[in-house]
């Protein structure tokens, strides 16, 4: 007897994954944001419902808030404040005519949606279920196989002089990012405690692993310039290739020596390829072994790390000031919808303000938001055609339930196909979702034309606002975001190149290498005028981290000339 089946019928598809632990997590994150949303919605609406500016803002406010939170968790974790930020708009707009109703209509959203929740994790519990750990194994050993195609590359005999520039590594540095969303959805699939760990430690080793790949490179280009690598040396790369084009065997790794080489620049380059050589090693050897710890059944005993040099935190870039900037402008645009609509007094007003939010969140995270907008406005036209079809030309035609399932079946199968491929998501939910929403499904056949047109054309009307007013205030795109990410980098380095007292060399690096796989995908997308690919920067700070770990223990006039060099660094970067 819910009233409101539609609502249940959406969120099957929004939760619906093919990998059981990605549909658990969405179904747990969709519960929590929908109460959320909703009880924000009961507090607020009846003490502001008489002051119709005050209640705006505070849903502006409200959702720009969680909005910036869920921006901030870069996980599917941040789908909770996600749909809290845009649950309070569709829940207490509606109710403004009838304040006392609010909360009759929050339980009857917060139970259709459990509803719909409920059965798409049974579904897809029961129903060829799919281990997120048989996805993750398999991306990551072709993250491998991408490494091992540079690595090859780097250690021939003759590499090539662009090697620094090998066109996997963006792609590695951007897969990273990729993982993490797997690694987080595995503690929601049945796994062992030591699965979870086991990526989570793989994911850091891939992250070292790029930064020392691309210093080995550069370094192997500087001795190619300088008259060649000295066969002792190219003896040991050669050697290291076979052992990772073999598969890095365990007890297999060559033993690495130091190269004889007189006192001069050539032997200083000669010693840090063998230290990075080295490195390279031992955390390809540590990616492998947890690729295999990954795939086995059950997993048994402790892993013991092979690298222990250093190692990666947590810590994270952020771009508040960015990230400021787009949930204000959507809190603007949010109040700007509502204030039309009670100037205006549109009887369907709420449902424009509704999807002009939903808009605005759905794609805040995007350097350049208004193509993907213009895309959601698109297909929610085509939906308001479908369901037009559906409603008034072919429910009419059934007269019980079973006849009813019939009608949906076929359409709706075939949307499920596009929800389940990603490149073809962005089309099958909108078909799913607003199509449902638009036929708004109930306990009997009551369709009204006008009633119909005039709701969905509100809807319709909100998103059409949402991309003139993204078009109007974020005009400037990827290549902005790219030119604050390498700013923010040169900053870093300027900064903790001569500070008496730098962060963390774990969160320091955990923040750059981050910053590197954020902007990868832009570098490549952009026509910035930053000269700058990334790993050069990445390469400098972890050498300043180098300098200041070792520089205790240099004499005075050693440390004065580490000094100079740092003050360097440092003048030189914050001049760019």
């Amino acid at each position: 007897g819910l009233p409101r089946p539609y609502w249940a019928m959406g969120s099957v598809y929004i939760v619906a994954h093919p990998l059981t632990g990605a549909t658990r997590s969405k179904a747990l994150y969709r519960v929590l944001g929908t109460l959320l949303g909703a009880a924000a919605g009961i507090l607020m609406v009846p003490p502001l419902v008489n002051a119709p500016p005050l209640l705006m803002g505070a849903v502006a406010i409200w959702t720009a808030c969680l909005l910036y939170v869920a921006l901030l968790h870069r996980t599917p974790r941040s789908y909770v404040f996600m749909l809290a930020a845009y649950t309070l708009p569709l829940v207490a707009l509606p109710s403004v005519d009838n304040p006392a109703g609010i909360f009759d209509l929050a339980v009857a959203r917060s139970e259709e949606i459990c509803l719909g929740i409920l059965c798409a994790s049974v579904v897809g519990a029961v129903v060829f279920p799919a281990s997120v750990a048989n996805v993750l194994r398999d991306k990551s050993r072709q993250w491998m196989a991408d490494a091992t195609l540079w690595a090859s590359d780097m250690l021939s005999a003759s590499p090539g002089k662009q090697v620094s520039r090998h066109h996997s590594r963006h792609r590695l540095a951007a897969d990273i990012l990729a993982l993490d969303q797997l690694i987080s959805q595995l503690s929601y699939d049945a796994e062992s405690a030591q699965r979870v760990r086991a990526a989570r430690e793989l994911r850091g080793r891939m992250t070292m692993l790029l930064p020392v790949m691309s210093s080995l490179a550069t370094v192997v280009e500087s001795l190619q310039s300088a008259g060649g690598v000295p066969e002792p040396l190219a003896a040991q790369m050669r050697a290291v290739k076979a052992w990772i084009q073999a598969g890095a065997a365990e007890g297999e790794r060559p033993e690495l020596t130091s190269t004889p080489v007189q006192a001069g620049w050539d032997a200083a380059l000669v010693a840090a390829a063998e230290d990075r050589l080295q490195q390279m090693a031992a955390l390809w050897h540590d990616c492998v072994s947890l690729c295999r710890r990954l795939g086995e059944k059950h997993i048994e005993g402790e892993w013991l790390p092979e690298f222990l040099r250093w190692d990666v935190g947590r810590a994270r870039h952020y771009d508040h000031g960015m990230l400021l900037f787009s949930t204000v402008t959507v809190a603007l645009a949010i109040f700007a919808m509502g204030m039309i609509w009670i100037q205006t007094g549109w009887a369907d007003g709420a449902g424009a303000v509704a999807l002009g939010a939903i808009s605005c969140c759905f794609f805040a995270a995007l350097d350049e938001p208004a193509p993907m907008i213009q895309s959601f406005f698109n297909w929610n036209v085509v939906c308001l055609l479908i369901s037009m079809v559906m409603l008034f030309a072919v429910l009419p035609v059934a007269h019980d339930f079973e006849m009813l399932v019939l009608m949906f079946a076929v359409p709706y199968l075939i949307i499920g196909l596009l929800v389940a491929q990603p490149r073809l998501a962005m089309i099958g939910m909108p078909l799913a979702v607003v199509t449902a929403n638009d036929i708004g499904i109930s306990g009997a056949y009551s369709a009204n034309f006008q009633s119909f047109f005039n709701s969905n054309l509100a809807g319709i009307a909100g998103i059409a606002f949402a991309l003139v007013w993204t078009l109007a205030v974020r005009p400037f795109g990827t290549r902005a975001a790219t030119h604050r990410l390498v700013r923010s980098g040169w900053s870093d380095i300027a900064e903790n190149a001569v500070s008496t007292r730098p962060e963390s060399h774990s969160t320091l690096r955990a923040r750059m290498l981050d910053r590197l796989a954020q902007l990868v995908p832009r570098l490549a997308a952009s026509e910035s005028e930053v000269s700058a690919d990334g790993f050069s920067e990445v390469r400098v700070e972890l050498c300043t981290l180098a300098l200041q770990r070792e520089m205790a223990g240099l004499e005075a006039d050693e440390q004065h000339a580490v000094n100079r060099v740092l003050r360097s660094v440092s003048g030189y970067y914050q001049s760019r």
